[in-house]
């Protein structure tokens, strides 16, 4: 399931979570195959505002996926949030997104199959991934069967479980009844000391990596402010990506 234009690695794509735009850029300076672009990641993400996706798209060579989620909780948009999505995938397309990310569930935790398929629709001719909301499903392999018969391209996961580590064994079974129908972005708590173990085990062709790419930034402004305020923040730093990139550089997956 590559984009459009490229051809995939020997060894496992590489996709950093960034959370703001200066992340985002550093990713791509650190190497990274491809950003997911995102805002409020203490709660999960949200969709980053127009100008942080514009910027991100003009300035950045490698593919751009956008996260469509009005906010946080759960995934079970009511009617004028799941417009907002609507209006949010047409924003991404027409700034020049190569990808969307969003989940839509019912509220018993099924895939919310109607939706999706309008979403799936509005996104083309983006690629679609459906976000980490499949971790919630009650059944994930027949979650997968859904999302291939919706003509999902991606499904991000950690195999149902808080981490890749404690998923282990439910993304691999995922990543070999995949195939090559959709593509399996595995997440959950990735590092570059796990990361070798777990593509080992899960034959994962595309990996998500999001803490494990972040650093401490020092403000460069040159004034304390008098009101306690912290200049300071933390953030994708190039340096961590080429870390990570280091890593997986020595690893190769079946094709």
């Amino acid at each position: 399931m590559d984009e459009p234009g490229t051809t995939t690695p020997a060894r496992p794509l590489v996709e950093i979570c960034a959370g703001d735009l200066r992340s985002a850029l550093a990713a791509g300076q650190g190497g990274a195959d491809r950003v997911e672009l995102c805002d409020r990641l203490e709660v999960g993400g949200t969709t980053p505002g127009a100008g942080t996706i514009a910027e991100a798209c003009r300035r950045l060579t490698i593919p751009v996926h956008v996260l469509i989620r009005v906010r946080a909780g759960d995934f079970t948009p009511d009617e004028s949030e799941l417009a907002a999505m609507r209006d949010d995938v047409d924003v991404a397309r027409r700034l020049g997104a190569s990808g969307v990310v969003f989940g839509v569930l019912h509220r018993d935790g099924t895939i919310d199959r109607d939706a999706t398929a309008s979403l799936v629709e509005l996104a083309r001719p983006m690629t679609v991934t459906f976000h980490k909301a499949f971790d919630q499903t009650p059944d994930l392999d027949e979650s997968l069967e859904t999302l291939i018969d919706l003509g999902v391209d991606r499904v991000l996961t950690s195999g149902g479980r808080p981490s890749a580590e404690e998923g282990v064994e439910a993304l691999a079974r995922l990543v070999s009844r995949a195939g090559d129908r959709i593509a399996v972005l595995i997440a959950g708590r990735l590092s570059v000391a796990n990361l070798p173990e777990i593509v080992r085990r899960t034959g994962a062709r595309e990996v998500h990596l999001g803490s494990a790419a972040v650093d401490a930034i020092r403000s460069e402004c040159r004034f304390t402010p008098t009101d306690g305020s912290s200049l300071d923040w933390t953030g994708v730093t190039p340096e961590k990506v080429q870390g990570v990139m280091d890593v997986v550089a020595s690893l190769d997956v079946d094709r």
